[in-house]
């Protein structure tokens, strides 16, 4: 398992900076960069209702990864020790990066 760190507050499963999902996709088939990644996983927290008010926040989750060019991407999971999800107030997937992106 990853150890994940994200700051996407405007995704509805951000609590206390961990996903509350059980796992994540990040997007990027053809990323060369950080900027060309996402976390395919983000859905937008509308109107202020928290619908993850009964999840447990993880700090280590499985994480699929798309991005063939990654170092960490191996068999389409990721297997760095740590990443970072970034996005702050995303409102859409595509505002947000995987910040451990490493070309090969």
């Amino acid at each position: 398992m990853t150890r994940l760190d994200c700051n996407v507050t405007g995704c509805v499963h951000n609590a206390e900076n961990c996903c509350c999902r059980g796992s994540i996709t990040v997007d990027g088939k053809t990323a060369m960069e950080k900027c060309d990644t996402c976390c395919a996983s983000f859905d937008e927290k509308k109107g202020g209702v928290f619908t993850n008010l009964f999840k447990t926040p993880e700090s280590q989750l499985q994480v699929a990864c798309e991005a063939e060019n990654c170092i960490y991407n191996k068999d389409k999971f990721c297997v760095a020790e740590h990443i970072g999800i970034t996005g702050g107030n995303a409102t859409e997937a595509y505002q947000t990066e995987c910040s451990s992106f490493k070309a090969r």
